[in-house]
């Protein structure tokens, strides 16, 4: 397993995380959306539309508890993950203490080597500083890997269910997991 670690993500990282979230996109989209509609998500303008993003979140987030981490090989300067959470935006969830993890992105060729895990656990720990008690996300169904690696790490289905419209509908779920007890 590659040696690496996580840290707050800066400006610079921008088109490190365009990059990373397109090569994800275009390996966990594949089988799920048509052709036409992962090109234009993965386009080059695409990108240089996410990196707009990206830097946007990083420079100036909607709040101080909206975070964008970033993992990075031992020894090599290029992003290698990354992860965005702050409060939740489900309607019915209560953003003052439920969080979500936005997006987490590793890339494909490095998937397996720790990233991802020392991501989440970044996420949980910052989420937990920042007095939230529960986290949660939506995957999509069909990505039985991105589920396994969730529910690995202490995550699991809360029942709730959506589809994302992406030229076809697309079916996701959403999990959940304890950061901190309940205040006694």
């Amino acid at each position: 397993m590659n040696q690496g670690f996580v840290r707050a993500a800066r400006a610079s990282d921008a088109p490190e995380l365009a990059r990373v979230q397109v090569a994800s996109w275009r390996a966990s989209f594949a089988d799920a959306v048509p052709d036409d509609v992962l090109a234009e998500l993965t386009s080059a303008a695409a990108e240089k539309q996410w990196t707009g993003r990206w830097l946007e979140a990083i420079t100036t987030p909607p709040t101080s508890r909206h975070r964008v981490h970033v993992a990075v090989d031992d020894g090599k300067t290029s992003v290698t993950g990354f992860a965005a959470a702050g409060p939740a935006t489900d309607g019915d969830l209560w953003p003052a203490t439920d969080a979500e993890l936005y997006e987490l992105h590793v890339l494909p060729d490095v998937t397996g080597q720790g990233h991802g895990g020392r991501l989440l656990n970044a996420v949980a720990d910052t989420l937990a500083e920042d007095g939230f008690r529960t986290a949660y996300t939506w995957a999509l169904s069909a990505d039985g890997g991105r589920l396994e690696f969730l529910e690995a790490a202490g995550w699991a289905p809360d029942g709730s269910h959506s589809n994302l419209d992406m030229g076809v509908r697309v079916h996701v779920v959403r999990l959940h997991t304890r950061l901190s007890p309940e205040p006694g």
